[in-house]
C-alpha cells in the first residue's frame, strides 16, 4: 500500500546544469526569481554558485556534479529532503558523468519526484498552483522489495 508525504507551500528545489546548459537556467532562473525566492534552493556547485551570483538569493550548494553533486541531490531525494528537481541536462554532448546522471533521474521516478528536464517542462511545473500550496506527494510502498531476501 502506497503512503504520501507532505509537501509544505515552501518547496524544497534542487536546480541542476550541465555546462552547455547554464545559460539556460540562468535565464529561466532569473524569470522566475520571485517565485524561487519563495522556496528553500539547492544547487550542485558550479551552478550553485552561478546562479546565487546572479539571482542575489541563497543557495545550499553541493559538490560539482562531476565531483558528487549529482549523487549528493540522489541520496537526499532518498531521504525525503528535495521535493522538486530542476535539472537542465544536455542531451547532445556526452558528459563524465553520465552514470551518476542517470542514476539522479532515475532515484528521482523512484521516489515520486517531479523532475523538469527542459525549460518548457519548469515553466509548466513552476506555474502550477500547487507550487504554492501543500501537496501530498505519494511515495511508493517498498517494503516487499526491503523483505524480499527475509523469505528468500
Amino acid at each position: 500500500m502506497n503512503a504520501t508525504h507532505h509537501i509544505q507551500p515552501r518547496k524544497r528545489i534542487a536546480l541542476v546544469a550541465h555546462d552547455n546548459k547554464k545559460q539556460d537556467l540562468t535565464e529561466w532562473a532569473t524569470f522566475n526569481k520571485e517565485l524561487l525566492s519563495e522556496h528553500d534552493l539547492l544547487a550542485t556547485g558550479t551552478t550553485g554558485a552561478l546562479l546565487e551570483q546572479t539571482l542575489r538569493i541563497p543557495f545550499v550548494k553541493l559538490q560539482s556534479g562531476p565531483l558528487g553533486g549529482d549523487q549528493q541531490i540522489g541520496a537526499k531525494i532518498a531521504e525525503g529532503a528535495i521535493d522538486f528537481v530542476i535539472f537542465f541536462w544536455d542531451p547532445l554532448e556526452p558528459q563524465p558523468h553520465d552514470p551518476d546522471v542517470k542514476a539522479l533521474l532515475r532515484i528521482a521516478v523512484v521516489w515520486n519526484i517531479p523532475v523538469a528536464c527542459n525549460r518548457a517542462t519548469a515553466d509548466f511545473l513552476i506555474s502550477s498552483p500547487l507550487m504554492t500550496s501543500d501537496y501530498e506527494r505519494i511515495v511508493p510502498d517498498f517494503e516487499e522489495y526491503r523483505t524480499r531476501m527475509q523469505h528468500a
